[in-house]
C-alpha cells in the first residue's frame, strides 16, 4: 500500500502548490466531504494529481486559504469525476477552474455500461478500483491511511481515463457535445435556497392543520439551528421520523414527550428543553403556515391522460421518438434532453409546432444547442401527431 500524507501546513501547502504548478497538462481534481456526519457540505479534503508533480491531499480547515493553489493550477483544465458535486465545496474554497472535463459525464455521452468512477477506471485503463471508504466520515483527524490511499486513487488515475474518453468521444464525434455540457456544469448556477425548506420533512403530507404544520416548522427550525451550531448532520441528532412522530402524537407535556418511544436520536433527551420549547412554540404562534403551497411543478404523467389528455398524447408521442434518438446516439435518454424539459414542453407547447419554436423553447428551458439540433424537428413532428390524435379521439371540452 502506497503511503500518502495529508498537507496542513502553510509552507509545505506553497511548496505543494509550486510543484502543481510546475506540472504538465491537465489537473485530476476530487473532494471528500462528511455527508451525513456534519451539517455543512464543506470540504474536509481535496486531492490534486498532475503529471511530472504527483498526488497531493490537502486539509482544508487547517489551511484555509487556497489561493497559492488556485494561481498554481486555475489555467488548467480540471479533470472531474462527476464535477457537479465536488463544484460547490471547491467554490467555498475560492476554487474555481476555467475550464473542466467530466469523466463520468463523457461516459454517460459514450453510452458506457457503467458511470461510477470504478466502472469506468476498469472500462478505460483495465484497472480496478476499490470503494471501500466513500460513505466515510472525512471530518476524521487524523484520517487513516487506507482512506487516504484511497482518496488518492480517485485522482491518480483520472487524467489518463481523460485521454482515453477524449480518444473514444473523438471517434464518435462527440467531442464537441461533451464540450458543450462540460460549459454547461460549469456555468450552471447554484440551486437557490427553498422559501420553506421545513416542507422537506420526510412524511410531512401525514400533518394536518396550519397548527400542526406551525409545530412541524418549530421543531424542523429548531433541528436545524442545533445542528448548523454543534455541525452535525440534523438526522442524526433527531431523526425525521421523530419529528414527525411528535408532531402526530401532540404530547400534552414535557413528560409525555419524553415517553414517546418514536421519539429518538442522540439529541432527542439531552436537548429536550428545545424541543418542547419548539412545540409550544408552534402551539401559539400567530404566523401559521400555509396549507397548500403554490408551486409550479407539474401533475405526474400518470395524471395527465385525466388532466390534460392533449398533453398526455403528445408527450407519449415525442417520448418515443426521443428515446429513439438517444438509441442511436448510444446514450441514455436522460442526457439526450432533461425529461423535466419535454414535459413542461408538452404540457404547454409553443403555439406553432415547428423545429424552430420547439427549440426557442428548449433553449428557454435550459437545453444546450447540440440537444436542440438532435431534437427539436423530431419532437415538433411528434407534438402535430399527437394534438392530430387529440383532435381525432378526444373531443375538446366546451
Amino acid at each position: 500500500m502506497a503511503e500518502y500524507s495529508v498537507i496542513d501546513e502553510r509552507t509545505e501547502f506553497e511548496r505543494a502548490a509550486a510543484a502543481l504548478a510546475d506540472g504538465s497538462g491537465p489537473v485530476a481534481v476530487d473532494v471528500e466531504r462528511a455527508s451525513g456526519f456534519r451539517y455543512s457540505q464543506r470540504a474536509y479534503l481535496v486531492q490534486v494529481y498532475r503529471r511530472d508533480a504527483g498526488v497531493f491531499l490537502f486539509d482544508p480547515p487547517a489551511i484555509g486559504d487556497f489561493t497559492a493553489l488556485q494561481e498554481a493550477i486555475g489555467d488548467a483544465e480540471w479533470v472531474f469525476h462527476a464535477a457537479s458535486q465536488d463544484l460547490p465545496s471547491l467554490r467555498e474554497l475560492a476554487l474555481t477552474p476555467s475550464r473542466i472535463f467530466d469523466t463520468e459525464l463523457a461516459s454517460r455521452l459514450l453510452g458506457s455500461e457503467g458511470f461510477g468512477l470504478a466502472a469506468v477506471v476498469e472500462h478505460t485503463l483495465g484497472i480496478s478500483l476499490a470503494k471501500a471508504h466513500s460513505a466515510a466520515d472525512w471530518s476524521t483527524r487524523p484520517l487513516p491511511a487506507p482512506w487516504l490511499e484511497y482518496a488518492a486513487l480517485d485522482v491518480l488515475h483520472l487524467v489518463d481515463v481523460r485521454d482515453a474518453l477524449v480518444a473514444e468521444l473523438a471517434e464518435a464525434n462527440k467531442l464537441d457535445i461533451a464540450e458543450q455540457e462540460f460549459t454547461a456544469t460549469l456555468a450552471r448556477p447554484p440551486k437557490p435556497a427553498r422559501e420553506e425548506p421545513w416542507r422537506r420533512l420526510s412524511g410531512l403530507h401525514r400533518v394536518r392543520g396550519a397548527r400542526q404544520l406551525a409545530v412541524a416548522r418549530e421543531l424542523w427550525n429548531a433541528r436545524e439551528q442545533y445542528a448548523e451550531h454543534v455541525d452535525v448532520s440534523p438526522g442524526r441528532l433527531v431523526p425525521d421520523r421523530s419529528l414527525l412522530a411528535a408532531v402526530l402524537a401532540a404530547p400534552r407535556s414535557k413528560q409525555e414527550l419524553v415517553g414517546l418511544k418514536e421519539f429518538n436520536g442522540r439529541a432527542s433527551r439531552t436537548q429536550l428543553d428545545r424541543w418542547w420549547a419548539a412545540i409550544e412554540r408552534g402551539r401559539s404562534t400567530d404566523d401559521l403556515p400555509r396549507e397548500r403551497v403554490p408551486s409550479d411543478a407539474l401533475p405526474p404523467p400518470r395524471a395527465w391522460s385525466d388532466r390534460n389528455p392533449e398533453a398526455d398524447l403528445r408527450l407519449k408521442a415525442a417520448r418515443r421518438v426521443v428515446e429513439a434518438i438517444a438509441d442511436e446516439l448510444h446514450m441514455p435518454t436522460e442526457n439526450l434532453l432533461t425529461p423535466d424539459h419535454l414535459r413542461r414542453l408538452a404540457w404547454q407547447p409553443p403555439a406553432e409546432l415547428d423545429a424552430a419554436s420547439i427549440g426557442a423553447a428548449l433553449i428557454a428551458l435550459g437545453a444546450r444547442p447540440w440537444q436542440v439540433a438532435h431534437t427539436a424537428q423530431k419532437i415538433a413532428d411528434a407534438f402535430v401527431e399527437g394534438t392530430q390524435a387529440a383532435a381525432d379521439g378526444f373531443p375538446t371540452a366546451s
